[in-house]
């Protein structure tokens, strides 16, 4: 005789519905995701919102920092005979630099470009010890006066530093002797034909006179005490 069994058919694998306080869960969207990063880095958020303008801004000033902080420590590890030194050669660049920008700045177009010479200093860095600007000196060709109104700025240029050389003292004198030769020549233009007039024995003893300025300038000078120079260009 058969007995069928009275309880039900148990499922093997029940089916368990999830259940939360919150509700359904909601996908993360791109925005709630960069928020949640950001809130975790800061630092990452700013650089992403940074332009690269603002980021190579930033990465120069770094760099400048990091320049300043070794030629800092650069300094610290000097002795006192090194940081004395270094000093002189600032000192000395500065100088160098004033003395021969005066004399291009008021050359104008009658002078050339900067010459310096460099001496490595004790922190590795490169400082002016002498420098030297050509300068035209040549007359103007067939023009006396052009030849007096640049020979007034070629001696101003020579004179410009606030302490000449001697070799500037020279240039300067070269200058005044090409200026009243100049000048000589203006005054036998204008009185032309009159070979025996008063105006022309002045003009010659003009002439004579700058001619013994100029030696007696030219000898005083050592070209060898100068570092710093202004180099007549005929």
């Amino acid at each position: 005789m058969a007995i069928s069994s009275a309880l039900p058919t148990a499922n093997p694998f029940p089916v368990v519905t999830p259940v939360t306080s919150r509700g359904s869960v909601q996908p993360v969207t791109d925005s709630q995701s960069r928020s949640i990063s950001e809130s975790r880095n800061p630092e990452a958020a700013r650089a992403t919102d940074e332009t690269p303008e603002a980021r190579g801004d930033r990465g120069e000033k770094q760099r400048s920092d990091s320049a300043s902080d070794n030629t800092a420590r650069n300094n610290q590890q000097l002795d006192e005979a090194q940081l004395e030194e270094l000093q002189e050669l600032k000192a000395r660049d500065r100088e160098v630099r004033a003395h021969e920008q005066a004399h291009q700045a008021v050359g104008g177009q009658y002078a050339g470009a900067i010459s310096y010479t460099y001496q490595r200093g004790p922190d590795g860095n490169q400082y002016a010890v002498g420098g030297e600007v050509s300068i035209d000196v040549a007359p103007v060709e067939g023009d006396p006066q052009a030849t007096v109104e640049k020979m007034r700025k070629v001696r101003a240029a020579a004179m410009a530093p606030a302490e000449p050389s001697g070799q500037d003292r020279a240039v300067a004198a070269q200058a005044m002797q090409t200026m009243l030769q100049a000048q000589v020549e203006v005054s036998t233009e204008k009185r032309e034909g009159d070979s025996e007039s008063p105006e022309r024995d002045a003009g010659r003893s003009l002439s004579i006179n700058a001619s013994n300025t100029y030696r007696d300038i030219s000898g005083m000078v050592d070209p060898a005490a100068d570092r710093a120079s202004f180099q007549a260009v005929a």
